[in-house]
């Protein structure tokens, strides 16, 4: 999507100037990974105007392979601003978007089974009827193939019901190999504040990693218990921190590295992500990630 996003805090009609990026869980985390030297493909449709010029050119130029398909709708948008500076406010604008319109047909088959992850969230479902399909066909196509399958669930309230949302998405957390989730999207899952952990991984996962923000996470991986710390640092914007993270932990995977230091990258990630401004602009490389976990004063020189 293209991304408006308010200057300063305080009501949307008082800002006294607009930041105009690229936003979206996908293009966050796939991002995210090319940034800290893993391979990322992002698949999506985008519209015939500027800002669907923009996503492409923005993903091409991070290194993500991009698999955009043109269509003739317009390029999603969503409109964000800081009511106050603890509440972040989001509008979407998506209903028959470029992106609404994604179907089974545009993942490409051949990409899916060479792929090492298939990362979705519980975003794409909420779209429409072609893009939920999209979706559920690609994870078989991916699960037939060996390939692992990773799911963010990721719930928007503004774009679908909870009675609407939670069977879809635990049906879609079911067929995944590694599920995240914030506590309360897996309480919509569950249908109850039950161990939250335990519970997805009930559903099949193997790997269940639980973002909890502030109060650090919570993974249960293979049967091992971990549990990690939120970093303390400096908020600037919270929003694309969940993303940072999932990026982090997959990165991390792909490497080959073991599951408290995938985890412990997620958590750096996260943290360096909401010192910055922006849902991907300052995602951090390796170095940088080195950096604020050594970091003894507050100019590098």
């Amino acid at each position: 999507m293209g991304l408006v996003a308010a200057e300063g805090v305080g009501l949307l009609e008082h800002a006294h100037g607009f930041r105009f990026g690229i936003g979206g869980a996908e293009s966050n985390v796939a991002i995210g990974v090319s940034r800290l030297g893993g391979r990322a493909t992002w698949v999506g449709r985008i519209g015939p105007d500027a800002t669907g010029d923009l996503i492409e050119r923005r993903l091409r130029a991070e290194g993500v392979h991009t698999v955009a398909i043109r269509d003739q709708a317009y390029t999603g948008l969503m409109v964000r601003h800081r009511r106050t500076g603890a509440l972040t406010t989001v509008d979407y604008h998506r209903a028959g978007s470029a992106g609404s319109r994604l179907g089974p047909a545009d993942v490409p088959v051949d990409l899916l089974r060479s792929a090492a992850i298939l990362h979705v969230t519980g975003i794409t479902p909420a779209l429409s009827d072609t893009a939920r399909a999209a979706t559920f066909q690609s994870v078989e196509t991916a699960r037939a193939a060996g390939v692992t399958v990773s799911v963010d669930i990721n719930y928007r309230g503004k774009l679908w019901s909870r009675y609407d949302a939670a069977p879809v998405l635990r049906d879609l957390v079911s067929r995944a190999d590694v599920v995240f989730g914030g506590p309360d999207e897996a309480a919509l899952v569950l249908g109850a504040d039950e161990a939250v952990a335990d519970g997805l991984a009930a559903l099949g996962p193997g790997e269940v990693i639980v973002k909890d923000g502030p109060r650090g996470c919570t993974g249960l991986i293979a049967g091992e218990r971990f549990a990690l710390e939120a970093l303390d640092v400096t908020v600037v914007d919270p929003v694309g921190a969940g993303d940072a993270f999932v990026a982090g932990y997959l990165a991390d995977r792909l490497a080959g590295a073991a599951p408290a230091q995938r985890l412990a990258t997620a958590v750096a990630v996260g943290a360096f992500a909401v010192t910055v401004p922006g849902d991907c602009e300052g995602l951090p490389f390796r170095a940088d990630l080195a950096a604020l976990l050594s970091a003894t004063d507050d100019v590098a020189r």
